[in-house]
């Protein structure tokens, strides 16, 4: 029987370019990405050839993973491409002994001196850690703390950190993805959990939304409410007025001038006045950052709307 061809898309796929006769019943085979086989008879002529696919395995509990280790994340100063010395087992889990502890700690000291390129790393992998710490008190989004980390390395790359605190840098990084992304976090919140004052915070994160021309958005009344709104536990009645009373405020242009957590105190305080709920001005003020006064204000300010959602 003569040779023939079988045409294929694409190396290491299905098929493969050439058949030949099979030497015990002369049918053609076929060549696979990893074994030669016959067609007709089904004799396995060839199975050592690579296996160019990904390494899979079997975990514990049966379920299949891909064995190639953790992905890129942009939370470390090496993007999670670190080497990680155990202690007293190895990876089987046997206990190690006190000789291989002995060497495995020589290593570990090893490792962590070479670990820094050059200050710069170092300082990286610290305001790294700052912004992980920051984005962990406020509960905030792993995706808010992927945003952050990244800011924090452009601020970096582009010398805003120099005669900066990274503490500062770090905060105002969070601050600013919180701010482009509508989460009603203010300075205040935001350097109460961070290691540097408000006014620091303000500074950086002035001279990185300069710098940078980042994408932030004027704080409204409505991105406060829900925030304020979760700590004061009202109902989901009070805070859908509140919401419609802001957006009320907003058009009508009696916001203009006005902080967002003034008048973000004033609408949920009268939509929970109308809706018999319970609230002092004093509980209110405090949670939300301004005074009382402020509060009365915004609220005289919206009773005289000539709709009252």
């Amino acid at each position: 029987m003569a040779p023939r061809d079988i045409y294929t898309t694409a190396f290491d796929e299905d098929v493969q370019t050439t058949a030949t006769d099979c030497p015990d019943c002369g049918g053609s085979i076929r060549q696979t990405g990893r074994e030669t086989i016959c067609e007709d008879c089904g004799r396995i002529l060839e199975n050592n050839h690579l296996d160019r696919g990904p390494d899979w395995g079997r975990s514990d509990d049966g379920e299949t993973q891909k064995r190639t280790g953790a992905p890129l994340t942009p939370t470390r100063h090496d993007r999670g491409l670190s080497t990680e010395i155990g202690y007293k087992q190895d990876g089987n889990g046997n206990t190690l002994s006190s000789t291989k502890r002995r060497r495995l700690n020589r290593l570990r000291r090893e490792q962590s001196r070479a670990q820094w390129q050059s200050k710069a790393d170092r300082n990286l992998a610290y305001g790294l850690s700052e912004v992980r710490r920051v984005v962990a008190s406020l509960g905030l989004a792993d995706s808010i703390r992927d945003q952050a980390c990244a800011l924090f390395r452009r601020a970096q790359s582009e010398h805003l950190c120099r005669g900066r605190s990274l503490e500062a840098v770090a905060a105002a990084s969070v601050y600013a993805i919180a701010r482009c992304n509508g989460l009603g976090r203010s300075r205040t919140e935001v350097a109460s959990s961070a290691r540097c004052d408000q006014e620091r915070l303000t500074t950086a994160y002035d001279a990185m939304n300069v710098e940078l021309e980042l994408p932030a958005q004027p704080t409204s009344a409505a991105d406060r409410i829900p925030r304020l709104a979760t700590d004061l536990e009202v109902p989901d009645q009070v805070r859908r007025r509140a919401l419609a009373l802001a957006q009320k405020a907003r058009e009508t242009g009696i916001t203009i001038s006005c902080r967002p957590s003034g008048v973000a105190a004033g609408c949920l305080y009268l939509a929970a006045e109308r809706a018999e709920f319970c609230l002092s001005q004093r509980q209110i003020a405090d949670i939300a950052g301004t005074s009382p006064n402020t509060l009365r204000n915004r609220r005289d300010e919206l009773l005289e709307l000539d709709t009252i959602v």
